[in-house]
């Protein structure tokens, strides 16, 4: 029961708080102690898992199966829950945000668990059923997330956007399970990949896979299935808008993880083509929507469909190169990603978090701004920073396949995301605010979450080891 323990420890922290609230009732709203439950089990979920064995697995009752991959999964997971929680803090007092106030912190960091459990489940199954659940559980819950500012007409409009698209992600998935199950006659990924390993022309398991692949893309924001998230990104609160641009989408790759190295397999080469043009679209999209962005959030929505084009391409590669470079790419998308939204929650508490938001920080707060450069350069992949070498990682998963024309038109993509990252230094370096503006102000858990975040960027930039753990992991 070793390998179970995280998950046995995240439902036990998730019934704690619950049960807190229950107890002090009206209480739990004002007070601390959930948030600090919360975040202090986290992180010793976090040290458990980074002191389990990843060199074994197991499998528990049959359908819900440990390894070293699900681990380092867990870990993002893990990660971005607690940067999520720590980022929600000044949201639930007074003064905290422009936006207003948040209410009913306990339910919020209970629902953070409980998606963070469906996460869990993903990358643990073994069959369709257990993913489907996983999935759901992990998403469904965002919904409510979204429209938590219900008082806002923007966070009311991002959750019925995301119901709504989820919705249909979530019927396309099931259309695409029906056809998988009458190829193999079984939800098992043994079935399934014996399915695919007999017959891999078959139709039907072509158009299944199809219909799988189009309800992730909803949830990864591949063209042309990202309509939804600008909305969802600029209406949901800053804190829900991370977790849902890190932890949803990591969740998401994982599930077609899973799959196209699992029981579809067999199909990769058929695949790989498919991925390859989602990727190229998606980036594509992604950057040249980014461009004329003025509302922070909807850059950082672009910028996250940018990111997962990135990430697609790799899956064009073996599975170990596809597995190593997309964990360690999501460890660094994450970081830079939070750092980002703690300097939006910074200057969010002043105005609305817009480029203008960004003006004259060069010279209020240079350290603040120096975290900003580092972090957009890191997004855009500047060596030596922590993002040069994940986009590398990536690149090299698909060039060891001979895709050298995808590679490079990966490059001039991300030679255009250099530029609209550039655009956000400019407005904090070089533009003057056109009047006095209050000046920045940060808590201690902003101050040393940017410091770890900016020294995570730095460290494994410069000192890549962990990729070569992962690696071990996978290999």
């Amino acid at each position: 029961m070793t390998l179970l323990l995280p998950d046995l420890l995240l439902l036990l922290l998730a019934a704690l708080i619950l049960a807190f609230d229950l107890y002090k009732g009206e209480e739990a709203s004002s007070s601390n102690v959930t948030f600090h439950i919360c975040w202090i089990g986290l992180m010793t979920i976090f040290f458990v898992l980074l002191g389990l064995p990843y060199d074994e697995q197991a499998l528990y009752l049959g359908g819900y199966q440990v390894t070293g991959i699900s681990l380092l999964f867990k870990q993002i997971f893990v990660l971005s829950a607690f940067l999520t929680v720590l980022l929600s803090k000044p949201y639930f007092t007074p003064g905290g945000n422009y936006r207003g106030i948040l209410q009913y912190r306990s339910e919020f960091l209970f629902i953070i668990l409980l998606c963070t459990f469906g996460m869990f489940t993903v990358v643990s199954a073994v069959d369709l059923l257990t993913l489907f659940i996983g999935m759901e559980l992990a998403t469904i819950p965002l919904y409510i997330l979204s429209g938590y500012q219900k008082e806002d007409r923007l966070s009311v409009e991002a959750s019925t956007k995301y119901i709504i698209m989820g919705s249909l992600s979530t019927g396309l998935l099931l259309f695409g399970y029906s056809f998988l199950y009458g190829c193999a006659g079984s939800l098992t990924f043994e079935a399934i990949a014996a399915a695919c390993t007999a017959n891999p022309d078959e139709p039907l398991l072509k158009l299944g896979v199809l219909f799988v692949l189009a309800s992730i893309g909803f949830k990864l924001t591949l063209f042309p299935f990202h309509m939804w998230a600008p909305d969802v990104y600029d209406g949901a609160p800053s804190p829900v808008t991370a977790f849902i641009s890190v932890s949803s989408k990591a969740v998401a790759i994982a599930f077609l993880l899973i799959l196209v190295y699992g029981p579809l397999a067999a199909m990769h080469s058929y695949l790989q083509p498919i991925l390859l043009v989602l990727a190229a679209a998606t980036m594509t999209v992604g950057n040249l929507g980014a461009l004329k962005q003025q509302r922070l959030r909807r850059f950082m929505a672009y910028s996250s469909i940018a990111q997962a084009g990135y990430i697609i391409m790799a899956m064009a590669g073996n599975a170990e190169a596809a597995y190593s470079s997309i964990i360690f790419y999501l460890f660094v998308y994450a970081a830079a990603n939070y750092a980002i939204f703690f300097i939006l929650s910074i200057i969010g508490r002043n105005g609305e978090e817009n480029l203008s938001g960004l003006r004259g920080m060069g010279k209020k707060n240079p350290v603040l701004a120096a975290v900003l450069m580092l972090t957009l350069f890191s997004l855009a992949g500047i060596p030596p920073l922590a993002g040069f070498m994940g986009k590398f990682l990536l690149f090299a998963a698909a060039a060891q396949e001979g895709y050298y024309a995808m590679v490079v038109f990966a490059a001039l993509n991300s030679t255009i995301s250099l530029y609209y990252y550039l655009l956000l230094m400019k407005e904090a370096y070089i533009t003057q605010p056109k009047s006095s503006k209050k000046p920045l102000r940060l808590d201690s858990i902003q101050k040393t979450s940017l410091a770890f975040l900016t020294f995570a960027m730095v460290f494994a930039g410069i000192l890549p080891v962990f990729s070569s753990n992962i690696l071990a992991v996978v290999q």
